[in-house]
């Protein structure tokens, strides 16, 4: 999917320690299917198809933090998502490198919200 010109104006605007390694992780959710949509909502970049999939949380300084917004509804085994309440359920990536090295299980997070959408 191609980067929306808003949250591309976000990310511009956006003065954060954590913002390299954000940058990264969008490429890899915006690579993951081509159905993702990106989208700001809650004045952050959301992730959306046939619903909200994940919104970053930019606040955090220290780490990045992506919100599933009903990840616990997400099929498959996702060792990536963490919580145990009866939705949401969380990322944390320190580092590019760490991010670069769970690319594909991102990416797999994303691709298995699109397929239960549209089975």
């Amino acid at each position: 999917m191609a980067k929306s010109p808003k949250v591309d104006a976000w990310f511009e605007s956006y003065d954060n320690p954590q913002k390299a390694l954000m940058e990264y992780v969008r490429a890899i959710i915006l690579d993951a299917d081509p159905r993702i949509e990106e989208c700001l909502k809650w004045k952050a970049p959301t992730y959306a198809y046939k619903g909200n999939i994940m919104s970053f949380q930019p606040r955090a300084k220290r780490f990045l933090s992506l919100m599933f917004h009903r990840g616990a509804h997400i099929s498959g085994e996702h060792a990536l998502l963490l919580g145990d309440g009866a939705h949401v359920r969380t990322m944390r990536f320190e580092s590019v490198a760490q991010a670069d090295a769970q690319a594909e299980a991102i990416a797999a997070v994303f691709r298995a919200w699109c397929d239960d959408r549209d089975a």
